[in-house]
């Protein structure tokens, strides 16, 4: 239906995105987590929407690490920071969502303001900190909701290090949030690259790194053999800040502990271009590092052949955006700041022009 599409995606344009941006950009972001609760509440409402929104049912699903999806665009992680309101996001045509950052305490975040838009760039820039209800609350949660097997899209898992955990714990308090979520998760990320936790990005140094995948895939490899078919797909979350040797050095990490995949890339602490003089601190994600992100997405499909799952996110906007990180070697793509600036159902559109591409139709 691209009338209704169509009109739908007017009535953001033009009626709702202004009232969003006359607001806080975080109050804005709390309206609608509320209004997508409101949604997943009402019976049969979602489902509906998905019928209209989502893929045809004679559609190709896409395989990757193991996982089974209807199409190729997520949410990325950030958006549903308490596993809340996911389940809403199939009425808008996303193919699976991402949830978190959890953390394996629960912790309130930075100081506000914490998230500020620029329009002018459609870019956001964000130095949240992982503000989440902790792994313990967050398993509560997601123990009352439809499990892995009974949900129409996957749900990724995203967890970071707490605040308060210091360095030389970050391993425990990963395996802590890895234990409590994991039955819970399709799939599971490893977030080492957000800007926003002090000393987080130090988790991408190689000998920490493997020390910490290492442990993971081990809780992994524990859980399989106590439980047969209980391994989760593990895909490490990398910087867009990173130089060719450093990846390299991830990468021959992912490849000796055969991790599942990568993301790539969180949001950039660069100061180029237009805010080479912006005096805040975070880390700047939508249009401005689309092309920082497919170059990454490029490099790490040459130096592993194609052959690790990578999903890609970075300044997706469109359907052609979108389709540049599949080029460069993405299987998946995620959007989370392009859907601020252009719309829940940029998920729908994107969804369809890469299936026609792909020939998933």
């Amino acid at each position: 239906m691209p009338s209704v599409t169509a009109s739908m995606g007017a009535v953001y344009k033009n009626l709702l995105k202004p009232l969003f941006f006359k607001l806080d950009p975080e109050r804005a972001h709390e309206v609608a987590v509320d209004g997508l609760r409101v949604l997943r509440s009402i019976p049969g409402l979602v489902r509906m929407m998905g019928a209209i929104n989502q893929l045809p049912s004679s559609a190709k699903p896409v395989e990757a690490f193991g996982v089974t999806f209807p199409n190729r665009i997520g949410l990325a992680a950030g958006f549903d920071k308490n596993a809340v309101c996911w389940q809403a996001l199939e009425a808008y045509g996303f193919g699976h969502v991402e949830i978190g950052t959890v953390t394996h305490k629960a912790q309130p975040g930075n100081p506000k303001p914490r998230l500020f838009r620029f329009p002018e760039h459609e870019a956001v820039l964000n130095r949240m900190g992982f503000n989440n209800h902790g792994a313990q609350s967050i398993a509560a949660r997601l123990e009352k909701q439809p499990g892995v097997g009974e949900r129409r899209i996957p749900l990724g898992v995203n967890i970071g290090k707490s605040k308060v955990t210091p360095l030389d714990k970050a391993v425990e308090d990963y395996l802590g949030s890895f234990s409590l979520l994991a039955d819970y998760a399709d799939y599971v990320v490893i977030n080492v690259s957000s800007p926003n936790t002090p000393d987080l990005r130090k988790l991408q140094d190689a000998d920490r790194l493997r020390e910490l995948l290492g442990e993971l895939v081990s809780a992994n490899a524990a859980r399989e053999e106590l439980h047969p078919g209980s391994r989760k797909p593990i895909l490490l979350k990398i910087a867009p800040d990173l130089t060719e040797e450093q990846v390299d050095d991830i990468l021959q990490i992912l490849h000796d502990l055969s991790l599942d995949g990568i993301i790539a890339t969180n949001t950039t602490m660069a100061r180029e271009g237009p805010f080479k003089d912006l005096n805040e601190a975070g880390g700047i994600s939508g249009k401005p590092i689309t092309d920082m992100s497919t170059e990454m997405i490029a490099h790490i499909a040459k130096i592993t052949e194609g052959k690790l799952p990578i999903i890609g996110v970075g300044g997706i906007y469109d359907a052609d955006t979108a389709a540049q990180k599949l080029d460069a070697g993405a299987t998946l793509v995620q959007v989370y700041s392009g859907m601020i600036y252009e719309g829940p159902l940029l998920a729908k559109r994107v969804a369809r022009g890469l299936a026609e591409k792909c020939g998933d139709l």
